[in-house]
Parts: structure tokens; C-alpha cells; sequence
């Protein structure tokens, strides 16, 4: 069988010569089939490996700007060669590898494992930050996989989640606060609830740290569980609650976080053009309904 963590080894390699001596990405494949011939063996994937930088050297612009903006108290020049060359190959495999064939967790796992290996005392810790971060805002992707052994859901440690639609009435119009994340989604204000008395109570915490807003919620307009897989924990049983609040219309202040990079405030009637993830969807059109409905009583 094919030693996939050796071939990253060799790719890794691979792609520190090409970013240390500023090579082309020609002459990268050059160091690759040297690097093959002196660390690979016999046992490694070679289509594997050379799929692997072309997929990299590829994609390298698009990695960068997310390393940047999961990272950004650390400018892509100021990381470790070691360290980025390894969120490069690891952030690759999370966003565009085939899932299939190399689940989310395994990408952060071989990432964190190649960090320990190859880099310093502190490069395991960062690499699972940055790319933690970018698999959580991703929508955590296999929450929805199931394995052939079926998961008894209240044996799962349970994490408690809430978000909010959060509008404001200005100049006789409704907007909604929305955030924005690395990977271009517009999505709610949302965050950890597990030590707050409330949902409410710590959904309006969280609009606060988030957003910099002082909201009422008013109402639940979803709520939901599913078992994710988290890159450290394992599975875990996840219930978000999501909820309708207002709050003044007020400049909104964005917590410097990895994984959002924006937020305005937007009129409804400018929402429908927005990039949302699907399972947001329901979410905000029920929030935008109960406000419809609201002004239609009013009027």
C-alpha cells in the first residue's frame, strides 16, 4: 500500500527548495523526481505526489490569501518557510482535494503531523490554528458523513452553538448585519454558547464580541443538531440554536477573527444577491419573513 504521509514528506521537500530558492514552477517538478529518487522508496504514490504540487503550485494565490486572512497578525513573508509551505499543502487538500479520497480531518491531521516532524516547537500549534480555523468557517465539512457503524448521539460530547439574524430599522427600512468569511459567504454572527446560562443570553454575547452591537433577541427561527468531526476532538454532537435580534443601526465593529473579514449592514431587498451557504438559507429567509410580516401589520 502506498505511504501517502512519506509522499507528502517528499512533496513538502519539494516545495521548500521551490519557495527558498525562487525556482519556477517548471523546475519544481525537477526537484520533485530528484527528491522521488533520494527520500521516496518504493512504497510511494508517485501520481499522488506530482498531483499533489502541480495542485499546489496551482492554487498557490488563491492559498495565500486564506493563509492571509486566517493569519492576520502574520504577514505570509514573516512565517517560517517549514511552516507555510506545510499550510499551503494542508489548505490545498482541505478546499480542493477530493473528499473521498482525503477526508478534512485527515488533511489537518497530516498538515499538524508534518508541522511536528519538519518544523519548530511551535509549528504544530499554528498549523492546526490556522487551518482549524479555515475548516471551521468552511462549514466544517463531514458533519454529515456517517460511518458504517451507526453513532449513538447522546454518548457524543455535545457542543452548544447560536447565531443570529440581527436587523435594524434606519430611514424607515429594515437591514440585517451579516459577516463575511475567507472563502467569500455571507453568513450570520455565530459563536460557542456552552457556558452561558441561555441560548438568548449567550447568542447576545456573542452578537456583542462579534459584532460590536447591543441586541434584544426577540425570537428562535431555527435550531438544529448534527455530529461533525473536529480536528483535535473527534466526533462531537453539535445544537445550534439561530435566532431573530435588533438592535439600533450602529457602525458594526468586527471582531479581528481567522475566519470573517468583512460585515455590513444590508437592506432586504439587496440580500437576494448575496453568496450565502446553503444550509443559511432557510435561516435567513425565515428572519426576513417574520420582518415582512411585521411591516405588513404595521402598515
Amino acid at each position: 500500500m502506498a505511504n501517502r504521509h512519506l509522499a507528502r514528506s517528499v512533496v513538502l521537500q519539494t516545495l521548500f527548495e521551490w519557495d527558498t530558492t525562487h525556482v519556477s514552477d517548471k523546475e519544481a517538478e525537477t526537484i520533485l523526481a530528484r527528491n522521488v529518487a533520494e527520500f521516496g522508496g518504493d512504497d510511494v504514490d508517485q501520481p499522488f505526489m506530482e498531483g499533489l504540487l502541480k495542485g499546489v503550485l496551482a492554487k498557490k494565490e488563491d492559498i495565500d490569501l486564506v493563509i492571509e486572512k486566517a493569519a492576520p497578525e502574520w504577514p505570509l513573508e514573516r512565517i517560517a518557510p517549514v511552516d507555510r509551505n506545510i499550510l499551503r499543502l494542508g489548505l490545498f487538500e482541505l478546499l480542493f482535494a477530493d473528499r473521498s479520497q482525503v477526508p478534512a480531518k485527515v488533511a489537518i491531521n497530516e498538515a499538524i503531523e508534518l508541522a511536528k516532524t519538519f518544523g519548530g516547537d511551535s509549528s504544530g500549534r499554528f498549523v492546526n490554528g490556522v487551518l482549524g480555523a479555515v475548516y471551521k468557517e468552511l462549514g466544517e465539512p463531514g458533519k454529515e458523513e456517517q460511518g458504517s457503524k451507526k453513532l449513538k448521539r447522546e454518548e457524543l460530547p455535545l457542543e452548544k452553538m447560536g447565531g443570529a439574524i440581527v436587523y435594524a430599522k434606519h430611514d424607515g427600512q429594515y437591514y440585517l448585519a451579516l459577516v463575511h468569511d475567507v472563502f467569500g459567504r455571507w453568513t450570520l454572527s455565530k459563536g460557542h454558547i456552552q457556558d452561558d446560562t441561555s441560548p438568548e443570553e449567550g447568542v447576545a454575547r456573542v452578537i456583542k464580541e462579534e459584532l460590536g452591537l447591543t441586541a434584544t433577541i426577540e425570537g428562535q427561527v431555527g435550531e438544529n443538531e448534527y455530529v461533525a468531526s473536529h480536528p483535535e476532538k473527534g466526533k462531537v454532537r453539535k445544537h445550534v440554536w439561530f435566532f431573530i435580534a435588533t438592535s439600533d443601526f450602529e457602525p458594526l465593529m468586527l471582531k479581528k477573527s481567522g475566519g470573517l473579514d468583512d460585515a455590513k449592514w444590508f437592506r432586504l431587498q439587496d440580500i437576494i444577491d448575496l453568496n450565502f451557504y446553503d444550509d443559511m438559507l432557510p435561516i435567513v429567509t425565515a428572519a426576513v419573513q417574520k420582518l415582512l410580516d411585521s411591516a405588513s401589520t404595521h402598515a
